[in-house]
């Protein structure tokens, strides 16, 4: 067996697991914030973009990184409220442990960007950079959970059994 086969991982969730996930209500949260979070992240990327390309704009930019901050907090909370319904824990948890890790360095530069504009410790471009680390990191962040998200649909899955002996391969 390889390193990439499935049956060599533990299951991302147990059946108890995800029968608390399915009836939780922040299963459903979660569900709407990270899509509108991304919506907001794309169209901040492309206003920060201009702020620093152009050095226009920065008001709406500043304004967009708010949003973006606001809506990653309000994901942060629900979902350490989604984790400890679901496996007992706020954070950490060992199925979402490296997705948390990545967690807390997207929240320390999104706060750093909200400490700095608040506190004038940065002019626009300092700014607009520190704004683009918190993104970046954020995209790896959001990557990590669709790639979570997959792993569970396809552990979700049934597998097919042996026929006569022999196994058989699944795509």
């Amino acid at each position: 067996m390889g390193p990439t086969d499935r049956t060599t991982r533990p299951p991302l969730y147990t059946p108890a697991e995800r029968a608390r996930r399915d009836a939780s209500r922040w299963t459903l949260v979660q569900g709407l914030l990270a899509p509108l979070q991304f919506l907001v992240f794309l169209i901040s990327l492309g206003l920060v973009l201009r702020t620093l390309a152009t050095g226009e704009g920065a008001v709406a930019a500043n304004l967009s990184v708010l949003a973006k901050t606001f809506l990653l907090y309000a994901i942060m909370v629900t979902g350490s409220i989604w984790e400890k319904a679901v496996f007992g824990r706020y954070l950490f948890a060992p199925a979402f442990y490296w997705e948390d890790v990545v967690s807390m360095l997207v929240l320390a530069l999104h706060t750093a960007y909200l400490a700095a504009l608040t506190l004038g410790l940065m002019g626009t471009t300092g700014l607009m950079w520190l704004a683009l680390a918190a993104y970046a990191s954020y995209a790896v962040n959001a990557t990590q959970f669709l790639l979570k998200l997959r792993a569970a649909r396809l552990q979700a899955r049934p597998h097919p059994r042996p026929v006569g002996g022999t196994a058989m391969v699944a795509r």
